[in-house]
């Protein structure tokens, strides 16, 4: 089955450009280019124009009213390094504008096979010329540095001359809205061009940061060629002040086409000393390949992800495409080298300034742990390689011991200037915790929590026992932090907090021992200072850990005061004051029972065990109550949820809402970029929701459900050096392990042995 996304409007109205920038960016987890029109729009205003660099980063000040100990002063930023997607046409001295003349197409695809964008557009000039624009882009998987264009206009109703005009800009600012908290509050110049040149048919430009002294190179090669009897009359490349320009002109003849192939390449000193000279060395062995061969090696590079993670609905095919191109964004956000990790918006636009925070390790990394867990393990030995920049975090906050990982980073730096729900969320600890426990689970790869992940989880207890107290009643209490829910913030005991801090403390005494036991521990304990006194801490903290609990309700309080504050009504919110974080003071909403997101919710996904199913019903319907869902990372968990204790139909509303949040643009911010996080939910929902499948340290289980909108669906997954698939329809369940040893799982509590190549088909249960 094909996978593509297409969407055609003739109306270029300030939304539907803003979000198609964003629907038919292009990344390959290096380089990110907004799907922004090249001959742009009237006066450069409704777009943000930007291409963006994993990684790469300036610093900047972040004021703060009063500036109290330690709080955090400057912060740093994903930068836009460069536009190089600029190309204007003139047609017979006619400039295209998408505003004057007439639209007579305007359609873009998104080729989820080939890894490919296209712009398909009939443009009938004011003097009643008509030409036909076909664009085509990519960033190669292959090349991580290569971003390129192929620009071709055919005449279709005269014979004349064009005029192709092509420019790079190194010259460029970043996106801002100071009405909105989740974007940069003001657009600051932080590159200053160093140096721009011309070298043939090239034109190549230096850049550097203000104040991270960082340098980017961005390089643009032109080929401009004629086709159907149409000929290239001239073409120069010119350096006009702070810009490259490429003009190429042509004799268009009726039915004949120019095409401008544009190759731009992208370095910067984060990964190379000396980036203008890795750029020119990448041009050549491009050149030399020729484009065609990236096509082929993006389109190859594909098959082999989608043979790892495709998945299927049958009976829902606008359902199967929002879930196909979630999974596709997925990896297009995901960075390819060890120096950078997943952003929240990925490489689509600036929202969150590019930061790295806990929807990496929580929602993410378990798709990519699932279906591709080399990947997987690259990003967190990328959040290993901060540990030092979190043991100084914690420090600053007044911890004698062990490491605290930022709310918001980008290199390891505390980025967030609220430290309310920003600093004092140290579930984030757990949070990462929890992604080396579920990639080893999922694994089996000691060698790798010798390498990192027991470090990890030595640093994280440590500030665990460091953070906490034993009350007068001897449990273990961790006072004054915020839990995933941030409309309440800085309480004692939030549930999610203790129960993934218990996790982690148990985990920790776990894979220190598997070490152990293993003959792998090496000098391990002396180098980190590793005691029996200070396991056996972990193990009594845990052991004792304070998990609120209301016996009259049946719930789990999300914290020790939260049950005693009033009940926002919900009902009684006028429509517009959505999300209440942009309507009302924190402190106001700090006063009442009301959730931003998933919170104690989201615990009983990732930590079930901790409870009998009566109280997890009894809270998620005390809590479905009171959540406006205002976060993306929310309904994808009311989903999973609902699904493990049975309740489809609720189970469907929360994932139809998840599936399709930045296709239909339901929290009416996707113009600044995707949501990753809940596209990673969006699959948790399906794979552990709907199917059931849990990988805990008994193996793989699987108790499949079937939404009843559907006729079936089936994914693929990896296990342990195993490729599996599982079909579900409305009779059965039907498990095939495609490659590796013999397995033996659980379908409905049943064991099932799978061999190579043999399906197990189980009927299904009511």
């Amino acid at each position: 089955m094909k996978k593509y996304l297409t969407r055609s409007y003739t109306d270029l109205t300030k939304e539907e450009n803003f979000l198609s920038e964003t629907l038919f960016h292009n990344a390959n987890g290096y380089i990110g280019v907004r799907g922004c029109l090249e001959e742009g729009v009237l006066g450069g205003a409704d777009t943000m124009r930007g291409t963006y660099i994993n990684g790469f980063y300036d610093i900047i000040p972040m004021k703060q009213a009063e500036m109290l100990c330690n709080f955090v002063d400057k912060k740093e930023t994903m930068l836009n390094v460069a536009d190089t997607m600029t190309v204007n046409c003139v047609v017979d001295g006619e400039i295209l504008d998408l505003l004057t003349g007439r639209v007579i197409k305007h359609t873009r695809t998104l080729d989820m096979d080939k890894g490919i964008t296209k712009r398909e557009v009939i443009w009938e000039a004011p003097s009643g010329k008509q030409i036909e624009i076909t664009s085509v882009r990519m960033t190669s998987f292959e090349e991580l540095s290569l971003f390129s264009i192929e620009y071709t206009v055919k005449a279709l109703n005269f014979e004349g001359d064009i005029r192709i005009i092509s420019v790079h800009n190194p010259d460029v600012t970043n996106y801002s809205d100071p009405s909105d908290p989740r974007l940069a509050a003001e657009s600051m110049r932080n590159l200053s061009v160093k140096d721009i040149y011309a070298d043939g048919a090239s034109s190549i430009a230096i850049a550097e940061t203000s104040v991270s002294g960082l340098r980017v190179c961005s390089l643009v090669h032109h080929a401009f060629m004629a086709f159907g009897g149409a000929s290239v009359k001239d073409e120069t490349t010119d350096i006009l002040g702070k810009q490259g320009v490429f003009t190429g002109n042509a004799r268009l003849t009726k039915g004949g086409s120019v095409t401008l192939e544009k190759i731009c390449l992208f370095t910067d000193s984060v990964r190379a000393r000396e980036p203008a000279g890795r750029a020119v060395r990448i041009l050549d062995t491009v050149l030399s390949n020729g484009l065609n061969y990236y096509y082929k090696k993006q389109e190859a590079y594909l098959t082999a992800f989608w043979e790892n993670c495709e998945m299927e609905i049958d009976g829902d095919a606008d359902m199967n495409s929002a879930v196909t191109f979630n999974m596709y964004e997925l990896l297009q956000s995901a960075a390819k080298d060890s120096y950078a990790s997943i952003a929240a918006k990925g490489l689509s636009g600036e929202g969150y300034e590019g930061h790295y925070f806990w929807d990496t390790e929580t929602f993410i990394l378990p798709f990519f742990t699932l279906t591709n867990p080399a990947l997987s393990k690259m990003l967190l030995r990328y959040r290993y390689s901060t540990l030092e920049k979190a043991r100084e975090n914690a420090g600053l906050l007044g911890h004698q011991k062990g490491a605290l990982f930022p709310w918001r980073t980008i290199t390891g730096t505390e980025c967030s200037g609220y430290f309310v729900s920003g600093s004092a969320a140290y579930h984030i600890n757990a949070d990462i915790a929890y992604a080396y426990v579920n990639y080893y689970i999922t694994t089996g790869d000691l060698d790798f929590m010798r390498e990192a992940g027991m470090e990890v989880l030595l640093e994280t207890s440590r500030l665990w026992t460091d953070l906490g107290c034993y009350n007068e009643n001897g449990d273990f209490v961790l006072n004054v932090v915020t839990g995933p829910d941030e409309y309440t913030c800085m309480v004692n005991n939030n549930y999610y907090t203790n129960v993934a801090a218990k996790y982690n403390l148990c985990w920790t005494l776990k894979i220190h021992r598997l070490l152990k036991e293993a003959g792998m521990l090496g000098n391990l304990d002396e180098r980190l200072g590793i005691t029996d006194e200070e396991l056996a801490s972990f193990g009594k903290a845990a052991e004792a850990m304070l998990l609120p609990y209301d016996a009259r309700l049946g719930i789990n309080p999300q914290d020790d005061s939260f049950l005693s504050k009033p009940v926002w009504d919900l009902t009684k919110t006028p429509k517009d004051h959505f999300p209440l974080l942009l309507h009302y003071h924190p402190l106001h909403l700090y006063r009442y029972q009301v959730c931003k997101q998933a919170d104690t919710v989201l615990s009983y996904f990732m930590f079930e065990n901790e409870q009998p199913r009566d109280v997890m019903m009894k809270s998620y319907e005390y809590y479905e109550k009171i959540t406006t869902h205002d976060s993306s990372l929310s309904t994808c968990v009311f989903s999973i949820v609902a699904s493990r204790l049975g309740m489809k139909e609720k189970a469907y509303a929360y994932f139809g809402d998840s599936a399709k949040l930045d296709l239909l643009n339901t929290h009416s911010n996707s113009m600044h970029g995707i949501h990753t996080a809940n596209m990673g939910g969006c699959y948790m929902a399906i794979v552990n929701g709907f199917a059931g499948l849990r990988v805990t340290e008994e193996g793989i289980s699987l108790s499949p459900s079937l939404p009843k909108d559907w006729n079936g669906y089936k994914f693929k997954f990896v296990y342990r050096d195993r490729r599996l698939k599982v079909a579900i329809d409305q009779d059965a369940v039907t498990v095939e392990l495609l490659t590796g040893d013999d397995l033996t799982i659980r379908i409905f509590g049943k064991q099932v042995e799978l061999t190579k190549k043999q399906e197990k088909r189980i009927q299904m249960e009511e």
